[in-house]
């Protein structure tokens, strides 16, 4: 067993799988603690190295993993911060030589292995478990393993409110396409659909992104649900090339309104009539959102 123990986590490594376990102190970003524990097989891991990190004489150990190998790593495509990032592990100066001894034993176990260095075919890591819910500045999204729900919040803009919570199925579902903010930029998660994957509306009014404009720190938890629902849709590998106008012709045909709805469905295009006319809306967002609107009945 070849282990190293820090404040910033611990990595046990027993020849098959390497154990990573978030460390309890306050200065672990909140996205490791809440994502857990990690195992990661022998066969998902590509590399492992040491570099230099900031701090008197602290070095980093860095794993890189397989592509396609892990759910998380697919979902945010390599936009995680580098504090956020549960395959980096600060080591303090003291334990050089207890780094150097992991990282040289996960090296030999991939040569001795013959571990593929080519994208996996399949996660070979199972993603987070389910139930999972994140609270975010513009609403609460939830995956129970089968469906995404968003319930906007007060804050969210009126046109989010005014098309109630959305429940997206994961038969559906196209992708997720995650973003964590920046300095200068809000963040997004975005749900894309077979309905909705020509639409070009921005995070904070499309009814299936929530936009990321709040704490840093908690809108970086959606980077959890996204894995979550990434873990459970097909693999890139399995996927064929299939152009935007093919996933449209292929869309379910939607069901007309049931008439218990009907007076509720006129209230609701009413209301998305006058935010149209106000201004609020624009003539590409006003139809989008009336299809949503007209689909949710």
């Amino acid at each position: 067993m070849a282990e190293i123990i820090q404040r910033d986590g611990t990595w046990a490594f027993d020849g098959d799988t390497l154990r990573i376990t978030p460390g309890l102190h306050r200065s672990v970003p909140l996205l490791r603690r809440t994502y857990g524990e990690i195992s990661v097989p022998l066969a998902a891991l590509s590399g492992v190295f040491l570099e230099a990190a900031r701090g008197h004489g602290r070095l980093r150990l860095r794993l890189r993993l397989r592509e396609g190998a892990d759910p998380l790593l697919q979902a945010t495509g390599g936009r995680l911060p580098d504090t956020a990032d549960p395959y980096r592990l600060t080591v303090d100066a003291g334990r050089t030589g207890a780094a150097e001894y992991v990282a040289e034993e996960i090296r030999r176990a991939l040569l001795l292995d013959r571990v593929p260095q080519g994208p996996a075919e399949a996660y070979l890591l199972p993603g987070p478990s389910v139930p999972v819910s994140v609270r975010t500045s513009d609403g609460t999204v939830s995956f129970d393993g089968t469906r995404i729900r968003i319930d906007w919040a007060d804050t969210s803009e009126r046109v989010k409110r005014f098309t109630g919570p959305r429940i997206i199925a994961m038969g559906d579902l196209v992708r997720v396409e995650w973003l964590p903010s920046t300095r200068h930029e809000d963040g997004s998660l975005r749900f894309v659909t077979r309905e909705t994957v020509l639409s070009k509306l921005p995070p904070d009014k499309d009814p299936y992104a929530l936009d990321l404009w709040g704490s840093a720190r908690r809108d970086l938890l959606t980077a959890v649900v996204a894995a979550a629902v990434t873990a459970r849709l097909p693999h890139p590998s399995t996927r064929t090339a299939t152009a935007n106008g093919d996933l449209l012709a292929r869309a379910a045909p939607v069901p007309p309104p049931a008439c218990d709805h009907h007076d509720a469905l006129l209230r609701r295009l009413r209301e998305l009539g006058r935010l149209h006319r106000d201004g609020v809306l624009t003539d590409e967002e006003f139809a989008r959102t009336k299809a949503v609107v007209l689909r949710g009945f």
